[in-house]
């Protein structure tokens, strides 16, 4: 796998599997940028949701990973920026099913729903399983 640039950022329920998750992919070799939060203190997810949009505008090639409580309030967040293309994922199959024929940029977890392990297995498929295109580029592109 090679080396991408990752953007990271959760809500307070999110900051431990985030900071877990961030380490994870340093350890993979990969550039994190963590964008917050860095306290349990409590913030609104889609704020964090915005600032990896930003980053993602200026990082077209990268990936993104967005974190809170259920995973469904920062990925509809996310969804409200058309470059983005935000994937909720419970397991690693729908992590690969995301990429493979969505092609999603931005992996988005529930903090409270997920283990550390699914969590990790998420971010595997996630980073590791490519756009398969064909038959799926014509409802991407409907989507951009």
């Amino acid at each position: 796998m090679s080396t991408l640039a990752v953007a990271i950022a959760s809500d307070h329920a999110g900051l431990d599997l985030k900071q877990l998750l961030a380490q994870e992919l340093k350890s993979l070799g990969h550039e994190v940028a963590d964008l917050g939060t860095h306290s349990h203190d409590s913030v609104d997810y889609p704020d964090y949701a915005a600032a990896l949009a930003e980053w993602m505008k200026k990082n077209p090639g990268g990936r993104g990973v967005l974190i809170c409580g259920s995973g469904v309030g920062i990925s509809i967040a996310a969804n409200r920026h058309r470059h983005l293309r935000a994937a909720l994922a419970t397991n690693g199959l729908t992590a690969a099913l995301a990429r493979r024929h969505n092609d999603a940029n931005v992996l988005c977890l529930g903090a409270r729903l997920v283990g550390s392990d699914i969590a990790r297995d998420c971010l595997a498929q996630f980073l590791a399983t490519g756009f398969e295109g064909g038959r799926h580029a014509k409802r991407v592109e409907k989507m951009s």
